[in-house]
This record gives C-alpha cells, sequence and structure tokens, in this order.
C-alpha cells in the first residue's frame, strides 16, 4: 500500500488496533516489573487509558482526523491511569493539539504532531527519566522524522516509527541499571511499542481484533428506587460537552468562568467546568436541568449531554452536595476499607479507592474534588504511581484551588494527615506542613517474592517475604513478621518515637499478635500502633517516625 494521506475513519481503524494489541499483551506488561513482586499494573492502567480516549470518540462515520483524535486526547486525559498512563496520554494531546483543524494527514502532518507529543509529554514529567516510555516515543519520532524522504507515505512514518521504537525499547536495559539487573524493559515502553504495531498493522489492512478491548458497559440503574411517591430530594447529575461557536460567541476569548457564573446562579452544586480549545466540560449537580442546559446553549452547541436522577444510584454516590464552600478539603488514596476508616477519623473529607494493581483514573480524583465543596483542596495520591494522575487533574478542575502533596506511599499519607490540623485557615501552612510529615517518613512495604531475583545486591528467592523501601528491597526473610523485624534491625532507630503498622488481608489476628509482641520486646522505648488495613499484596505497610 501506498497512502499520501489518512482520513478519519482510518485513523480511528489504527487506534481500535493499537489498543487492541496492547490490551492482548496487557497481563504480560503487568508482570515486567523490576521488583519480583506481584503488583504490576502498567498494562492495565494504559489500557484503561486507551478504552478511555476511545470511549469519547462521536459517532460521526465522516469526522476528520482531528476531531476524532480530539474526542480521544480528552478521553485519554480523564481516563489517564499510573504513570505510563498520564504519559501516554500527554502524548495524545499533544498530537491532537496539532492536528486539530486537519480533516486528513500528511507524512509531514505527523511529524510535527508527534513531535508535539514528544514536547507535550517530556513537560508533564517533572524530572523526565531516559529509558523509559519517553525515550523510546521521542526517540522512535526523530528517527523516522530524520530518515523520511520528500513524497514519503503514511506507511512509510509508521514503518520507521515502529522500527526504531523496537531497537529503542531494547536499548532500555542499557540506559537504566534496575532494569538490566532485573532482565527486563520498560513496562511503559512496550506498552507504547504494542499500541504503535497495533495502528501499523490497521495501516497495512491487518488490524488486530478488536474484542480484546473491553468498552465501558452501561451502568445498571435501578429504576424501582424512584416511585411514583417519591420526592426528588438529591436533584440530577448533569454533564455535557459544549461546541463554544462563533455564531454566538468568540470561542478563543471565551472565560470559563461565564459558564461557572450561569452555573452559580442557577443554584448548581458539585460544580466543575473546564475549557479546551473551544469545547467546554460541565459537570452539575442541580434540580433544573433544562434551565443549565438553555442557559449553556446560549454559547455554542451540545455535542454529547447525559442526566441522571442521583435517586437512582448512577456512577455517584447519591447524596446532596455541600451548600457552604469550607475553606479547605482533603482527598486521600486508600486501599482496604480499615485504611479508608483511619484516613476518614483522621480527617480525610472524600476517600479515593486505589492503590497496587488499581490505580484511580483522573476523572475519579475529579469526581472527588467537586464532592468537596472547599475553596481549596488538598490531595494525598498515596503511592508514586498514582502521583500523576492526581497531578493531571488538579490542572484539569478550575472550580477550586487544587494542592497535590507529595506523599508517594499510604504511611507518608498517614504522616501528612496526622498533621493536618482541624480548625486551621492557613492552607499554605497547612500543605507545608503536610508535605513535610511524609517526607520524614521512613516507610516500607512487605510482600512475597513471586519470583527469584537479584535486585541491588539483595538475592530473592521466590516464596521470600521482603522489605521494600525508598525504592529498593531492604532486607528479605522466610516470612512477612521476620521481614518486618529484619528491616527494623537494619533501619536507623536512635530517633524513632512511633512504629506503626497497618495489617494486609492475608494475616491472621494470630500472627498481627506475635509480631506487635515481638516489635515492642525488641524496641521498648518505641510507641507501637497496629492497624487493620485490609489492603491486598502487601501484609504489612509500616511507617517509622
Amino acid at each position: 500500500m501506498s497512502t499520501p494521506a489518512i482520513d478519519g475513519k482510518t485513523w480511528l481503524t489504527m487506534l481500535l488496533s493499537g489498543a487492541a494489541l496492547l490490551a492482548a499483551h496487557a497481563e504480560e506488561l503487568n508482570a515486567m516489573n523490576v521488583f519480583p513482586v506481584s503488583d504490576g499494573d502498567t498494562g492495565t492502567n494504559m489500557t484503561r487509558t486507551m478504552e478511555g480516549g476511545l470511549d469519547r470518540i462521536g459517532a460521526d462515520a465522516e469526522a476528520g482526523v482531528g476531531t476524532v483524535l480530539e474526542g480521544f486526547a480528552r478521553g485519554a486525559l480523564l481516563s489517564a491511569r499510573g504513570n505510563s498512563g498520564v504519559i501516554l496520554s500527554q502524548i495524545f494531546a499533544g498530537v491532537s493539539e496539532e492536528l486539530a483543524s486537519c480533516q486528513s494527514v500528511t507524512a509531514a502532518d505527523l511529524v510535527r504532531a508527534y513531535r508535539k507529543g514528544v514536547a507535550r509529554s517530556y513537560a508533564a514529567v517533572q524530572n523526565p527519566t531516559e529509558g523509559t516510555i519517553l525515550t523510546v516515543f521521542r526517540e522512535s519520532t526523530e528517527y523516522a522524522a530524520a530518515a523520511l524522504s520528500d513524497g514519503a507515505t503514511i506507511e512509510d512514518f509508521f514503518r520507521l516509527h515502529v522500527e526504531e521504537a523496537q531497537r529503542s525499547l531494547a536499548s532500555t536495559k542499557e540506559r537504566l541499571a534496575v532494569l538490566a539487573e532485573a532482565d527486563v524493559v520498560d513496562s511503559g515502553a512496550a506498552g507504547y511499542l504494542y499500541i504503535a504495531e497495533g495502528m501499523n498493522e490497521a495501516l497495512n489492512g491487518r488490524p488486530v481484533e478488536a474484542s480484546a478491548v473491553r468498552r465501558e458497559s452501561a451502568p445498571v440503574v435501578d429504576v424501582d428506587r424512584f416511585t411514583r411517591d417519591s420526592k426528588l430530594e438529591f436533584g440530577y447529575c448533569t454533564e455535557f460537552l459544549l461546541r463554544l461557536t462563533t455564531a454566538k460567541v468568540d470561542p478563543d476569548a471565551f472565560d470559563i468562568q461565564t459558564m461557572l457564573s450561569v452555573l452559580d446562579e442557577l443554584g448548581g452544586e458539585s460544580v466543575v467546568a473546564y475549557k479546551q480549545d473551544d469545547v467546554v466540560k460541565v459537570h452539575v449537580h442541580t434540580f433544573t436541568p433544562g434551565r443549565v442546559l438553555e442557559r449553556a446553549q446560549a454559547f455554542g452547541e451540545f455535542l454529547t449531554v447525559k442526566i441522571e436522577n442521583m435517586s437512582l444510584g448512577h456512577t455517584e454516590t447519591a447524596r446532596p452536595a455541600p451548600k457552604i464552600r469550607k475553606p479547605y478539603a482533603v482527598v486521600a488514596v486508600a486501599a482496604g476499607d480499615g485504611m479508608a476508616a483511619l484516613f476518614r477519623h483522621l480527617g480525610a473529607d472524600e476517600i479515593v479507592s486505589g492503590g497496587t494493581t488499581s490505580n484511580p483514573s483522573a476523572e475519579d480524583f475529579l469526581e472527588a474534588f467537586r464532592r468537596c465543596g472547599a475553596e481549596h483542596i488538598l490531595v494525598l495520591p498515596d503511592h508514586k504511581n498514582i502521583m500523576m494522575a492526581a497531578q493531571q487533574a488538579a490542572e484539569l478542575y478550575e472550580a477550586a484551588d487544587v494542592r497535590v502533596i507529595p506523599a508517594k506511599s499510604f504511611m507518608q499519607g498517614y504522616a501528612a494527615l496526622s498533621v493536618i490540623t482541624p480548625g486551621l485557615q492557613d492552607v499554605d501552612a497547612i500543605a507545608e506542613s503536610a508535605g513535610r510529615a511524609a517526607g520524614d517518613v521512613t516507610d516500607a512495604e512487605i510482600t512475597r517474592a513471586v519470583r527469584d531475583a537479584a535486585v541491588g545486591g539483595v538475592e530473592v528467592k521466590k516464596g521470600d517475604y521482603i522489605a521494600l523501601s525508598a525504592g529498593g528491597i531492604r532486607a528479605a526473610a522466610g516470612s512477612a513478621s521476620d521481614a518486618v523485624m529484619a528491616f527494623l534491625a537494619q533501619a536507623e532507630m536512635d530517633f524513632v518515637e512511633i512504629i506503626t503498622l497497618f495489617v494486609g488481608k492475608a494475616v491472621s489476628l494470630e500472627e498481627r499478635a506475635r509480631l506487635t509482641d515481638r516489635i515492642e520486646t525488641a524496641y521498648p522505648d518505641c510507641s507501637v500502633e497496629v492497624y487493620e488495613g485490609g489492603q491486598d499484596v502487601y501484609d504489612y505497610y509500616l511507617a517509622l517516625e
């Protein structure tokens, strides 16, 4: 085949094929773990990010590449999970931005767009690390750009792009010592290669079977929860995408505050509204959705509209949003019922469920933000692989000042919550204090090795229990309790006053009691606090303060 340009229908077929090949290899990607632990989730996160993008592509069969990409990129941004998913969403956001006005695209157009994807994805990462998905996408893009000749076809671009991505992926071991030691390539980079290969297969008339892609099913609604005798207590969850039109407003000059003022005037609650290019996304709880839609239509025309009676229990908790805006609220990520209950007790206003193997999306955070009813929102991601999704959501949310506290583990989040004192009004001081508390914690995760490994000079056999801390394996032992004690034995304990344990779902009461006794006997000057966390995968989370 020799294709000088492709249209929106072809691009959609390519995206579907890329997502399908990625989904088919999701479990393989999950298993590409540096540490011998069953907590890999890169494949799942990237697959869900791609699915979220596909779910927001309109049904217009004649849509151009720019329109297809616009819906896909927006959906991927909101659905992005994990660091690799967020980076992937930023890649497509850059590509979409460059091709926004294109009905069809040539190889030269793709070079410009992919370079924009490189710039945007690198800008999204505070300290970009080479040897990751960033490197593979950048090198394959630049290689294709340099090798293309005048009159090159779309097939030429993708062939060169995929060839270099394959070479670049293999070299990730050379760039990151930890990958070489674990004898794995970067899982996010491998995931991107599957997407690029799937897109290339479709371009050449061999699309990957799309049945591998899980499309979100509609939630089951119990209509009997609202009868003829019911009264509307909670209003309607109303969401829409509005295309600003030049016949009604100046789309480029339109200020999102105009929309927010209308929603406030109509008594809207749990409002989130943001503008991207000439499209406005709105979420609002209201008793009069018709009036909201009527007023919004003064600015443009609707692309999608969704109205749900919140008494029926759809995707949101059917409860009224706060009537009074608080000075600040705290949103924390927690894994396990026990951890969630403790975090609420410590002052978290909203809990986002997530953690190892279950990273929340940016949209999950947005839903929590709009339930807060606060002028300022402090976010505790509580996991290093959730940080970027929280930051992406914070950038998208315009109804409050959102600050992401650098809590990269549940124990850091626990420490941060412990110093947030109700009644204080100085949000700057609260955020600074919470961030400092999170950084002062020494924490560890205790879990079982799923394969033999040698990481950081520590030899681990399958079935051993290991203590992970500060990005490395700090101890290995025959039992979870012994791994805890081995970690404590090599930790700096001179100034430790409090030892806190979050007990996982798999630990029995007898095991918990025996370990508590061992710690109290070995460290009599420390206070030992034990909580039922209920988390999966990790037998214990451990914090030293």
